[in-house]
């Protein structure tokens, strides 16, 4: 049975958490982690796994959906057909850039962001750095595929 796997570990912090024993805290935290049911769930009629760590301070921060033979993950593109995924970054007008294939690989893809929140009758930033773990796999579920084995593809995604 083919099966996708998404692990996304989202690290938060706002300008308070800034410092760079701050920035030490996160660096330390994994970005790998086993797959473990809960919290990680199947989608889609069983065709991918979802495993979420982190992004505590924004619940239901990861947004996704599947449409046709494309599903759509946070800001992921994953086209079932072809196993390729692509990035898109949704504050430019640029298209989605190809990363690459998924086929019975992993790819590891890095991003960071920030936002406005409107909490307490207060706006604030909130910073995010973001990592995706993914693999197209035609093998039975191995829970520690991310921390056994390296990715094909390691992606950053550095804005202009």
């Amino acid at each position: 049975m083919s099966l996708l796997l998404l692990q996304i570990t989202i690290k938060q912090w706002d300008k308070s958490q800034g410092s760079d024993a701050h920035a030490k805290l996160r660096a330390e935290m994994p970005i790998q982690h086993p797959i473990i049911f809960p919290p990680a769930f199947y989608a889609f009629d069983q065709q991918c796994v979802i495993d979420l760590h982190g992004g505590d301070l924004q619940p239901n921060r990861v947004k996704y959906t599947k449409q046709a033979n494309c599903i759509y993950f946070d800001r992921y593109f994953i086209n079932l057909e072809t196993k390729d995924i692509a990035y898109h970054n949704p504050n430019t007008n640029q298209p989605a850039q190809i990363i690459g294939s998924i086929n019975n690989q992993w790819l590891q893809s890095h991003y960071q962001c920030r936002y406005s929140v409107y909490e307490s009758d207060l706006f604030y930033w909130l910073y995010e750095d973001v990592t995706l773990n993914t693999l197209y796999s035609n093998t039975n579920l191995d829970n520690q595929v991310f921390l056994t084995t390296k990715p094909t593809v390691i992606h950053r995604y550095e804005p202009d």
